[in-house]
Parts: structure tokens; sequence; C-alpha cells
């Protein structure tokens, strides 16, 4: 195991190697010029030229590239054209916000889609099934953008029982920065009002983030028991005399799992990087703000900090489920 995760890990560092060169050639590329985007149109070309000149980008693009790789390899993601702040330091402020409403979306999608996904297979054919995959198909089709603003319009202006957007209510003192996930910090500050405060507004970001996960994950689910539900070793423990919750708890499940381990861990590096429209609409202060507006302002170096963050994340996510597979599928061996 020390070995193969030893070779994983060299192995990653070739990947981010390759996601900074292609982010980095794609993004000098675009026929667009990042010091007139971020200067604005009415500014003369001398002050053109001193921005390009101060933050290296008339110089060649091997130089500019090996100048970032070198600031790389000692953590330091560059400044920011636009902010002209640190980029390391803009990631740790927002990345924090998208992590926590990525981890409440998890949690909604397995409590959600695992349970509706074992019972659909299970009552294979029957109502519970039908109604099953008729949430799966709508979870799916369903826009996020339309689903967010019927949630906000629904529970929070109509009904009032959940907060709007925003990570806080405007009366509450966010609590001292340790972690940056706020209902940690809140918790280590033994702040229970801000605990719950910031508990209730991640309720509807997370339904709304994880509700196209948890439609995948029932599909997953459904499909993969269903598989298994018809193997021979399954109509042997039950003509043991095996109870049904033992049957899928310790047989079924268990084998069941890898396929569902995939697509969870695909779905969490998707909802880490891509939680744009919700973050919009709920007024999140996460990285996917971050990204649309470095994007669109041609902030070539916070746009390569965000696209190395991502790639990061889904690496560490895929290993970890990979070395997962082992604790379920026994036969796993890795070398």
């Amino acid at each position: 195991m020390l070995v193969y995760l030893l070779k994983r890990l060299g192995l990653m560092v070739f990947v981010l190697w390759g996601v900074t060169l292609a982010a980095f050639l794609i993004s000098h590329m675009l026929p667009a010029d990042p010091a007139a985007a971020v200067l604005g149109n009415n500014v003369r070309q001398e002050q053109i030229e001193q921005f390009r000149h101060a933050n290296g980008l008339d110089r060649p693009l091997p130089v500019q590239y090996g100048l970032y790789m070198q600031a790389l390899a000692h953590g330091d993601l560059g400044k920011s054209l636009r902010t002209q702040s640190s980029i390391t330091a803009d990631l740790k402020q927002f990345f924090p916000a998208t992590l926590e409403i990525t981890l409440v979306a998890v949690v909604f999608a397995v409590l959600i889609g695992l349970p509706l996904g074992i019972v659909a297979a299970l009552k294979h054919g029957r109502w519970p099934d039908l109604l099953a995959r008729i949430f799966a198909l709508l979870g799916g089709a369903t826009p996020v953008y339309w689903l967010a603003i019927l949630a906000l319009n629904l529970f929070h202006e109509r009904l009032g029982w959940l907060p709007g957007p925003g990570r806080l209510d405007s009366y509450s003192l966010p609590p001292p920065i340790r972690t940056g996930l706020v209902t940690v910090d809140a918790l280590l500050a033994g702040d229970q009002a801000v605990f719950v405060d910031a508990l209730r507004h991640l309720i509807l970001p997370g339904l709304v983030l994880g509700a196209y996960s948890a439609a995948l994950l029932t599909r997953m689910t459904r499909s993969a028991l269903l598989e298994v539900l018809s193997q021979d070793y399954i109509r042997t423990a039950r003509a043991k005399g095996m109870g049904q919750a033992r049957v899928i708890g310790k047989h079924a499940m268990r084998n069941a799992a890898l396929p569902i381990l995939t697509v969870l861990g695909s779905l969490f590096g998707g909802l880490l990087t891509g939680a744009v429209l919700t973050e919009t609409i709920f007024s999140w202060p996460g990285i996917g703000g971050y990204a649309t507006t470095s994007a669109v302002s041609l902030d070539f170096p916070a746009v390569m900090g965000v696209t190395l963050v991502a790639g990061l994340a889904y690496s560490l996510v895929n290993l970890l489920v990979d070395l997962a597979y082992a604790f379920f599928d026994p036969r796993i061996s890795y070398s």
C-alpha cells in the first residue's frame, strides 16, 4: 500500500504539471489583451505598456511559464492581475466556503440518493421503484439555477423557514477564522448561535447543489444493487435463512460499493469546482465566483491558480477512492 501510495503521489506531480501547462497555453492563446481587460477602455497605450511590463506580460511565453513554475515550486501561485493581491491568499479565503457547501451537498446526496437507490432495487418494478426513477429523472434534468430560485422563493420568501443568501445573517458576527469553515470555526469558538445560523444558511444551497448528485447516485445505486442481487451467492444467503437487512448490508452493498464510490468521488470533485451558479444565486463567497470573475477579466494567473486547485482536488479525491476500494473488496491489492 505504501509503495502504491508513493507511486500515485509521484504521478500526481506530473498530472499537476500537465494541468499548469495546459492552462497556461490555453490562457495565452486567447485573442485578447489581459492588460486592456483589467485597466478598461479609457486608458492610454502607455499605461497598458507599463502594466504589461510590471506584471511580466511583455516577456516571451517560455520565460513567463518558467518564472511561474519557479514561483510555484516555492508555493507561490503568483499575483492577481485584477486585484494585485496574492492568489494563494485569495484561494485561502474563497476555497473553504466552497468546501463547506460541497461537503453539505455530498451529505445530502448520500442521505437521499443511497436509500432511494436501495429501495428502488429492492422494490424493482413496483411503485417505490417508479417514484425513485421519477426523482432521478427530475433531479438530473432540472436546471440548477431554476431550482435555486424556486427554493429561495418558496422556503425563504413565502414560508420563511430558512434564511436567504449569504453564509450568515447580517446581525451575526463571524467567528474568528481558523479553518475558514464557518460552522467549524463557530464550534471551535464555542458560539452555538453562530453555528446554528451558519448551518441554517447551508441547507438551501446544499440541497440545491446536491440535487443532481442525489439523482445520479440514486440511479447508480439502483443499477449496481440490481446487478448484485441477481448473483448466486445472494440467493444462497437467502436460502440459508439470512435476513434481508443482513443480506443487503453484509453482502449486496459491499459488492455494489465500488461503482458507487467511483461516482461519489467524481461527484465530489465536480461539486468542488463547479458550483458557480449556486454560489452566484446564494451570494456564496466561494471559488466558483472567484473563477468566473477572473476568467471574465482575463486574469490569467488567477485562472491558473483555480485550475491547479481543481486538478489537485480531483487527483486527491480519486486517490482516496482508489484506496477505499481495498476496504470494500479484500481481493484488491496494491503494489
